[in-house]
């Protein structure tokens, strides 16, 4: 499946490339920038789990159903996770999620940047139709995170899901069409000149 065949993203500010184990050490150093794992809203894995949350990533490409990315920073510091997740290869559908940035990471290029190059690949190469962003109702910071993409809201899946505390958590889904993405790419591209 071309859809699960590791490739590597490069841009100024970022680049993504095939998750490994051996990236284990520096991603927990990057999860503890910011204890992102303490966030009830969100499923980021904790320094113990990241190990295992590897290995799932990878059984998951290994079924077809993933392809996931460390995410570098442009001194080439790995800074986070992310990947093609829900891949439907038949509709020609990916969701961009299960993403993570260490705190020092946030709200910088890096983001757009690795969003840019990730859309990009999949209507350009992948030859996609649509990209899905989901995120929790109540995460207010990732959600406006992919308006600025300049995803639409698709709708709201009431109690789509526990979380890890129990709780029911219901999800914000969004979507770029091809039909959009040129549009989508001109305005990520100018964002990206923007200053900070």
């Amino acid at each position: 499946m071309t859809f699960t065949i590791p490739v590597t993203l490069t841009g100024e500010h970022a680049q993504l490339v095939p998750l490994s184990p051996t990236h284990e050490p520096a991603l927990i150093d990057a999860v503890r920038d910011g204890e992102l794992w303490k966030l009830w809203y969100t499923s980021v894995p904790s320094p113990d789990a990241m190990a295992s949350n590897i290995a799932q990533r990878l059984a998951l490409q290994e079924k077809g159903s993933m392809l996931p990315f460390t995410v570098l920073d442009a001194a080439g510091k790995v800074v986070g996770m992310t990947t093609y997740m829900n891949i439907d290869a038949t509709h020609k559908r990916v969701e961009i999620g299960a993403t993570w940035y260490a705190a020092s990471a946030q709200r910088s290029a890096l983001n757009t940047e690795c969003k840019l190059m990730l859309l990009a690949h999949a209507f350009e190469t992948l030859g996609c139709i649509a990209v899905e962003f989901r995120t929790h109702r109540l995460n207010t910071q990732s959600r406006r995170a992919i308006e600025r993409l300049g995803a639409q809201l698709d709708g709201i899946l009431r109690a789509h899901q526990r979380a890890s505390d129990g709780t029911l958590r219901d999800t914000a889904v969004y979507s770029i069409t091809a039909a959009e993405w040129p549009t989508t790419k001109s305005h990520l591209r100018w964002q990206l000149t923007r200053p900070r």
